[in-house]
């Protein structure tokens, strides 16, 4: 193999090796995103457990107070 094809082998390889970089980080950009939007997603979850846990202890209490009457 002659230097010439070995130097346009090894460009051809780093082309490729950039564009396989290039969309990988894509999907780590994207995957970035879904994990973000999946948390807010958990947390907003979260905090309508915490409103829905404080309604219900308080409907208790309520129930509580009439059956004490």
């Amino acid at each position: 193999m002659m230097i010439d094809q070995k130097i346009q082998s090894a460009i051809e390889k780093i082309k490729m090796l950039k564009a396989e970089k290039e969309e990988l980080q894509k999907r780590i950009t994207n995957l970035e995103e879904i994990i973000k939007t999946k948390n807010q997603e958990i947390e907003n979850l979260h905090s309508e457990r915490e409103i829905i846990k404080k309604q219900i202890e308080e409907l208790l209490k309520e129930l509580d107070m009439e059956s004490n009457v």
